[in-house]
């Protein structure tokens, strides 16, 4: 048993087979209607005043950092235990991350950002981590007092809230990935980033399109990497659902937090005024990697988010880490294991999950 992406289509077959018929027979497949139309779509939902298609999320964090002005010299902090492309968004501009440690909830600890800042330091980014948000008044109000940017990134978190508002809206901008598992994925790659100010916003479909606001003339140095028509029509499908997709994400989590009982096994934590979109349902056991085989031998499939934190890897060996200089990131790499959670998982699937975590030892 793996996360069955073929469910979510199933699901809505119908109206996405009709979306790529009409972007097949409009002869026009980048940077059309169809993209105009999902982006306003978008960005309504976050309630923001502006969202640009980008060609993944990964780029999409690139950009957002490009056009707030992260330049090489300059420092973004950022949360140790998230997915390497968090960081790569921001050493592709030549600034230099630093890592701080996570809280309990898996997100960045704010009350250690601070020690982090100095004269370098132009941006907090924050990766709301497998659906949860992070504790945005507190960080809002560190950059505000320190005049630093802020960096949503929201791949995992796509309608999750704090305190009501809508992840990716607390910042400068927001920037979300649209890989096929994330919980408003596309059929291919895809991101976006929103923001509330027109500038970036100009700045972001200028740098997205080869640095050009007007077709050949191009003003910097920028990149080809536009979400392109047939994904922005079925993006717009899905986000229609999305609702609907994300209360039955819950109704599985609560059915896993109330039923799963195995003191060797960790359940993940929902901080007060979150709302969890359960882009994962993360576990902790100390011996993770056992519990892995044995679902496996279950026939229970499960996945690792993430092994090699950023700050371990060869690709960012330069900035001298060794381990154990990030304990807590270090700890959540060793035991986190990611179970399954997707649209369309049956009442029967989710009982053998259970069951066997229940019945580990």
């Amino acid at each position: 048993m793996t996360n069955r992406l073929d469910r979510g289509f199933q699901m809505y077959r119908e109206q996405f087979e009709n979306a790529a018929l009409r972007v097949l027979r409009s002869g026009w497949y980048i940077m059309g209607r169809e993209l105009e139309t999902f982006e306003k779509d978008f960005a309504a939902y976050c309630g923001a005043a502006h969202c640009v298609g980008t060609g993944n999320g990964l780029d999409a964090l690139y950009l957002a950092c490009r056009a707030l002005g992260i330049k090489e010299g300059d420092e973004v902090i950022v949360q140790g235990n998230t997915f390497i492309a968090s960081v790569m968004g921001i050493s592709m501009t030549g600034a230099t991350p630093v890592f701080v440690e996570p809280d309990e909830y898996y997100q960045i600890n704010a009350d250690l950002i601070e020690e982090k800042i100095n004269e370098k330091t132009k941006a907090v980014m924050v990766v709301h981590l497998y659906g949860q948000t992070a504790e945005m008044d507190k960080i809002t109000e560190i950059c505000a007092r320190h005049g630093l940017k802020l960096i949503e990134d929201c791949a995992q978190s796509h309608g999750a809230k704090y305190k009501g508002q809508v992840s990716g809206t607390f910042g400068d901008a927001g920037c979300f990935s649209f890989y096929p598992s994330k919980n408003l994925g596309a059929f291919g790659d895809g991101g976006a980033v929103i923001t509330d100010d027109e500038e970036t916003d100009k700045t972001l479909r200028m740098l997205r399109n080869y640095g050009s606001a007007k077709r050949y003339y191009n003003e910097v140095v920028g990149v080809n990497s536009r979400l392109d028509e047939m994904q922005a029509a079925l993006l717009d499908v899905r986000l229609k659902h999305l609702d609907a997709l994300t209360l039955e994400r819950k109704r599985i989590a609560e059915r896993y937090l109330k039923e799963i009982k195995n003191p060797k096994i960790m359940l993940p934590k929902l901080r007060e005024g979150s709302e969890h979109v359960y882009h994962q349902f993360v576990i902790r056991c100390k011996n993770r990697d056992r519990l892995a085989e044995y679902l496996e031998e279950k026939g229970i499939g499960t996945i690792v988010h993430y092994p090699v934190p950023p700050h371990l890897s060869k690709a960012y060996a330069y900035l001298g880490l060794k381990k154990g200089s990030l304990p807590v990131t270090e700890e959540y790499a060793d035991t986190v294991l990611s179970i399954p959670m997707y649209n369309g998982i049956t009442e029967e699937e989710q009982e053998t999950v259970i069951g066997a975590l229940n019945a580990y030892v």
